[in-house]
């Protein structure tokens, strides 16, 4: 049986660099569910950046809520699962904000680039303040 992560834990894990999967309800279909980058700091709410005009954008605002799973693929296999509200959303996304979620992924040049190639395309930052969470940690079934 897997043991729950400590919050402390969990949210170390979360505030890893991560490709997170966003989840959201859907009009009548199965919820929306998507990898996406993504900025955390332990204590703090969870922001995410997408275009302004996406389904993903529009499904956000209407639910009001996501779930966001992040999780190791290798052994020891581990995930953290956060339901979270909408705290904030700042449309167009600063690109000191858009800047700041890429350098975690791509490094400072690699993100530079990506904030270049994001000229022109209109963005929305949403901010979640983490609801619920749920985790597991299988280091010990190895």
């Amino acid at each position: 049986m897997p043991r729950e992560l400590t919050e402390s834990e969990r949210q170390e894990f979360l505030a890893a660099k991560h490709v997170a999967v966003l989840s959201v309800a859907a009009d009548g279909r199965p919820p929306a569910s998507v990898p996406i980058w993504y900025d955390y700091t332990p204590g703090g709410d969870i922001r995410v950046t997408t275009g302004s005009s996406s389904r993903k954008a529009r499904l956000i605002k209407q639910a009001g809520a996501v779930s966001l799973v992040v999780q190791h693929e290798e052994p020891p296999y581990q995930y953290v699962v956060v339901e979270a509200s909408i705290a904030d959303v700042t449309d167009p996304t600063p690109p000191q904000v858009l800047e700041e979620i890429a350098v975690r992924y791509l490094g400072e040049e690699g993100a530079r680039q990506f904030v270049a190639s994001m000229d022109g395309h209109a963005n929305v930052l949403f901010t979640f303040r983490p609801d619920r969470w749920l985790s597991a940690d299988f280091s010990d079934e190895l």
